[in-house]
């Protein structure tokens, strides 16, 4: 398998590529990494350095990538975190013209926004973007409960309303989704779900909710997700190891007691998870 994975990077921690591509690696995907940024730190520190690449140096790099005729083989097409309005365009061509070289090439897009607790942190011209027509173009798509919200206008919070709301990104476009960091009144104490669904059905999953803020943990779940659905074409296994995955990744980083995700150090639990978590359909 081959992902074209358009995102953001750090040279100290893990976000946007600089999370998702060894967890890809790991698990045995050829990916093709294309910054969007070139940082040295991720903005939660509230000062870091390094450029912006602009769109236009953005779609050069991809064009290369076409020069070179790999388009036909790109299997997944990931993207994530979009720090300007321009780069939606050149991912949208992107996802266009290797569309045509592959039918069979999947777009799976990360709506990045924001989450309950600290509202919209991206550019105020970017969710309306995402919504109208970055989302609408994706086949998978993973937001978390917040997103969701955003992207349908709607406000989930029960297992069923949450459903709801996912039908309604459906209808914009996107075949599967996964809902990621669901929290509804009626779980147990001190838990956590994501929620997948597609055309087959749909699925739920419950892990301890652990207490750290963890960044790059979505870029992570997005990533393995994709693959795993994109191999597979089963949302339920997909989630399954994707939610084994995540939670060990998350507890040896909460263990560390470091700010930084332990990715290298969790990498047997990408490559061989343990299944641990109980996938059950909801419908």
């Amino acid at each position: 398998m081959k992902v074209l994975s358009i995102q953001s990077a750090v040279a100290y921690g893990h976000v946007g590529n600089s999370a998702a591509v060894f967890p890809l690696q790991r698990i045995g995907v050829e990916v093709m990494p294309v910054y969007t940024v070139n940082f040295s730190n991720h903005t939660g520190y509230g000062a870091w350095r390094g450029p912006l690449i602009s769109p236009d140096d953005v779609r050069e790099v991809i064009a290369g990538i076409e020069d070179r005729g790999a388009f036909p083989e790109i299997d997944v097409i990931l993207s994530g975190y979009q720090g300007s309005e321009g780069i939606a365009d050149v991912i949208l061509d992107a996802v266009a013209r290797i569309k045509s070289a592959n039918p069979a090439a999947v777009y799976s897009c990360d709506p990045v926004m924001g989450n309950a607790k600290s509202g919209c942190f991206v550019a105020p011209a970017i969710p309306v973007l995402l919504r109208d027509r970055v989302v609408p173009a994706a086949d998978l798509i993973t937001p978390n409960q917040f997103e969701l919200g955003y992207l349908t206008g709607t406000e989930p919070d029960s297992l069923e309303t949450t459903l709801e709301s996912v039908e309604l990104a459906r209808a914009s476009g996107p075949r599967t989704v996964l809902v990621t960091s669901v929290e509804r009144p009626d779980r147990e104490d001190g838990t956590i779900e994501m929620l997948a669904v597609d055309d087959d059905g749909a699925w739920i999953v419950q892990t301890p909710l652990l207490p750290m803020k963890a960044n790059g943990s979505g870029d992570v779940t997005a990533a393995l997700f994709s693959a795993h659905y994109r191999r597979t074409g089963d949302a339920a296994d997909a989630l399954a190891r994707t939610a084994s995955s995540v939670f060990d990744l998350l507890a040896n980083t909460h263990e560390s007691g470091e700010r930084e995700l332990r990715l290298i150090e969790s990498q047997e639990s990408y490559a061989n998870p343990q299944m641990q978590f109980e996938v059950r359909r909801v419908r």
